[in-house]
C-alpha cells in the first residue's frame, strides 16, 4: 500500500480577494519561541559551502539568521558565532552539532560564545542518539537555549522530537538541490508533503521546511502549508557571504562551490575519508550579495501574500487554498517562451 503525496511542483495556491495596496502592509515576522523571533522567515543552512560568520552576520541584520555549521574544530566554530555578533547589528546566530564526539563540549563552547540557537544538525533526525542528545543539552545548557533539531518528514517523527524537547524542528528528507538520500537509500517524502503532515501536530515545536525550495513561490507554498519558517541553501549558495572557494572560467565568469555535507568532498575534508555518500558537489554562479537574494526573494513573497489577501504568516495559512496542477498546467506556469 502507498498513499499518493505532493511537492511544490504539483500544486498552486488559488488567489483570494486582497485588498492590500502595499507589500509595506506584509509582515514576515515568525516567533522561534517566546523570547526569540524573526522579522523574516529564513534560515540559512549548516553548511560549509553556505554559513560561516559572514553569512551569519548578513542574515541577522536582514531579520533572518543563519546556523554556523560543525565541519571544523570547535574553537574556529565558536570563533565564527564571535565574529557574527561583533558585527553591528548582528544579534542572532546559530550554531551547529551532531550528536556524538565532541557535541556538548562543541555546544557549550558556541552557546558561550553567544550561539542563541543550538541545532542538532543529522540526517535521520527520528533516532534515539537524538533524544539522548536532547537531553544532554539540556542538562548541560538548561531550558533556556533554543534546540533546534531534525531532519524528519513525517508527523509521527516530528511529534517525538517535540516530545524529547526539540523548540523547533527541520522538515524534510533527501529534496535539497545537492542531496542524494533517496536515490542512494530509497527513502524519503516529498518536502511539501511532509509540511502538510508534521503541520497537523497539537505540538508547540516550530516548523521549519527545509529542502526542495527552488524560488520565491516555493517558499510562499511551504508557508502556505504550515511552515513557520524555511531554511535555504542552495538559493544563498553562490553569495559573496559564503564562504566556499571561487573559481573563473576559460570567459572570466566566476563560480563558487557548493557540496552536500554528505558528498564524497564535505566528507574528505572534515573527516579524512568517505563513509555513506549521500549528496554531491557542484558550482553556482555568484550571484553578488546575500543582501540583494534575499530582498530579491522576499519581494516575490510579500508578492504572494497578498495574492492571498494576507498580511501575515497565520493569515496565509488561514487563507490559502492548494490546487493541483497537471504536467501541461506546470508548462503553461513557467516562462514557457524559454521552451521553444
Amino acid at each position: 500500500m502507498y498513499k499518493q503525496t505532493i511537492t511544490f511542483g504539483d500544486v498552486l495556491l488559488e488567489p483570494q480577494y486582497s485588498d492590500i495596496v502595499s507589500r509595506k502592509q506584509i509582515s514576515l515576522a515568525t516567533p522561534l519561541d517566546y523570547e526569540l523571533n524573526l522579522e523574516i522567515p529564513i534560515i540559512a543552512s549548516p553548511m560549509d559551502t553556505v554559513s560561516e560568520w559572514e553569512m551569519a552576520a548578513a542574515m541577522s541584520k536582514l531579520g533572518g539568521m543563519a546556523v554556523i555549521h560543525r565541519y571544523n574544530t570547535i574553537a574556529e566554530q565558536a570563533a565564527e558565532v564571535e565574529d557574527a555578533l561583533d558585527t553591528p547589528n548582528c544579534s542572532v546566530v546559530g550554531a551547529a552539532v551532531g550528536v556524538s564526539g565532541d557535541f556538548i563540549e562543541r555546544a557549550i563552547e558556541c552557546y558561550a560564545s553567544g550561539a542563541k540557537v543550538i541545532c542538532i544538525d543529522v540526517a535521520h533526525g527520528d533516532h534515539s542518539l537524538v533524544s539522548e542528545a536532547i537531553d544532554s543539552l539540556r542538562r548541560e545548557l538548561g531550558m533556556n537555549v533554543h534546540i533546534m533539531a531534525g531532519n524528519v518528514a513525517t508527523l509521527e517523527g516530528f511529534n517525538r522530537l517535540a516530545d524529547w524537547g526539540a523548540d523547533s524542528i527541520r522538515v524534510g528528507i533527501g529534496g535539497g538541490s545537492i542531496c542524494s538520500t533517496r536515490i542512494q537509500t530509497g527513502h524519503g517524502v516529498p518536502t511539501l508533503q511532509s509540511i502538510i503532515d508534521c503541520a497537523q501536530t497539537d505540538r508547540s515545536a516550530i516548523l521549519i521546511a527545509d529542502g526542495g525550495i527552488k524560488n520565491s513561490g516555493d517558499i510562499v507554498k511551504a508557508l502556505a502549508a504550515g511552515a513557520d519558517a524555511v531554511m535555504l541553501g542552495s538559493l544563498l549558495a553562490g553569495t559573496d557571504e559564503t564562504p566556499s572557494e571561487t573559481f573563473r572560467n576559460r570567459d572570466g565568469r566566476c563560480f563558487k562551490a557548493y557540496r552536500g555535507m554528505a558528498s564524497a568532498e564535505a566528507q574528505k575534508a572534515w573527516r579524512g575519508k568517505t563513509s555513506s555518500l549521500e549528496g554531491v558537489s557542484t558550482t553556482i554562479p555568484c550571484k553578488g550579495s546575500v543582501y540583494n537574494v534575499v530582498e530579491e526573494l522576499l519581494t516575490g513573497v510579500r508578492s504572494g501574500f497578498s495574492y492571498s489577501g494576507a498580511r501575515d504568516i497565520v493569515e496565509l495559512q488561514s487563507k490559502a487554498t492548494f490546487i493541483r496542477q497537471s504536467h501541461n498546467a506546470a508548462v503553461e506556469s513557467s516562462t514557457h517562451i524559454l521552451h521553444r
